[in-house]
């Protein structure tokens, strides 16, 4: 049996989940989401606990198994406490400006470029060179985080541009790199 598909969701307090078919919907302090999920997969609610089975074992069910679970198991956790993702601006020049719900970039283009945030998304600059992106789907909050990255993927020469916190890259030497040496 899958090792994360057999275990249990504890449902906190303050949050409730209602089950018709295979549709779920989680609510709780943070919003409500809801998912529509294999029909094959069979979800039980048994004193606020959420349990994932499945029909047989073959090697489809078993992958959906964990699946399931994992996907339920973001919505209980983006409902209480939510989820976040931070990105640098890297670069001379390069800034954020918070306007209203929007984000304005100077990335070093002619032009700013504007983000809008995605229903359920909020975005947070912090100074002028940090965004934050926050929400309770998981995947609304990547999907924007990586849209706002895909504006100026991080140069390999210089290192300007956008990127994850965290996120460490290798510089390339560029041309001078390679003659030192040889003669």
């Amino acid at each position: 049996m899958s090792r994360i598909g057999r275990l249990p969701i504890k449902l906190p307090a303050g949050v409730t989940a209602k089950i018709e078919g295979n549709r779920i919907t989680i609510k709780g302090p943070k919003g409500e989401l809801n998912r529509d999920l294999h029909p094959e997969m069979q979800i039980k609610l048994e004193d606020n606990t959420l349990k994932v089975t499945r029909p047989s074992d073959s090697q489809q069910h078993r992958a959906l198994h964990g699946l399931t679970r994992s996907l339920v198991n973001n919505m209980v956790l983006g409902v209480t406490n939510g989820f976040e993702k931070s990105l640098d601006i890297v670069g001379v020049g390069y800034r954020v400006e918070q306007s209203g719900p929007k984000l304005i970039l100077r990335v070093g283009l002619s032009h700013p470029l504007e983000v809008v945030p995605m229903p359920g998304i909020t975005l947070a600059a912090e100074g002028t060179t940090k965004i934050h992106v926050k929400g309770a789907n998981k995947e609304t909050v990547g999907e924007q985080a990586d849209k706002i990255r895909s504006m100026r993927l991080r140069d390999p020469f210089k290192g300007k541009g956008i990127k994850y916190t965290g996120e460490t890259a290798r510089l390339k030497p560029g041309k001078a790199g390679k003659v030192v040496g040889k003669k």
